[in-house]
C-alpha cells in the first residue's frame, strides 16, 4: 500500500472513530479554516446551558488534529431540552497561528428540543468571517 493510501485510510478510520464516539454523546463540534481548507486544531471551546438569566458552564474541550471535539457534552449528565451556547475561542487560536482576526470568540446559541438526537455544530472559520449550521 502506498503512503498516500495509508494516510487516506488512516484519516478515514480516524473520522469513522470520531463519528462512532459521537454516537454515544449528544454533542460534537468541528472547525474548518476556510482560508486554507484545513481543520483547525487547538481551538478551545466551552459549552454552557441557559438557566434563568444566566449561562451555566457545563464543559470545555480543545479541537483535535481534525478540528473536532467528538464528545463535548459532559458524560453521566442528562441531556435536557433547553437553550445551549457553544463558544469557540477563535482569538486564542489565531494568536497561536500568528494571524489577525476580527472575532476573538464566536458564540453559537442553539435550542435542543429532541434529546434523543445528536447535535453537531460545525464552524467554517476565516479571520474575518464565519458560518455555522446544524450538522448531523
Amino acid at each position: 500500500m502506498t503512503t498516500m493510501r495509508m494516510t487516506l485510510a488512516a484519516l478515514g478510520l480516524s473520522a469513522f472513530t470520531s463519528l462512532a464516539l459521537a454516537a454515544g454523546n449528544p454533542l460534537s463540534v468541528h472547525v474548518l479554516n476556510l482560508e486554507n481548507g484545513l481543520p483547525s486544531p487547538g481551538i478551545n471551546v466551552t459549552l454552557e446551558k441557559h438557566v434563568g438569566q444566566n449561562w451555566q458552564p457545563l464543559a470545555q474541550g480543545t479541537t483535535n488534529e481534525q478540528g473536532r471535539i467528538a464528545e463535548l457534552f459532559p458524560a453521566k449528565q442528562p441531556f435536557e431540552a433547553g437553550e445551549y451556547r457553544v463558544v469557540f475561542k477563535t482569538g486564542e487560536y489565531f494568536k497561536k497561528v500568528k494571524h489577525d482576526t476580527f472575532f476573538p470568540e464566536i458564540p453559537v446559541i442553539f435550542e435542543v428540543k429532541q434529546t434523543d438526537q445528536h447535535y453537531h455544530i460545525p464552524l467554517l472559520l476565516s479571520p474575518y468571517g464565519f458560518s455555522t449550521y446544524r450538522g448531523s
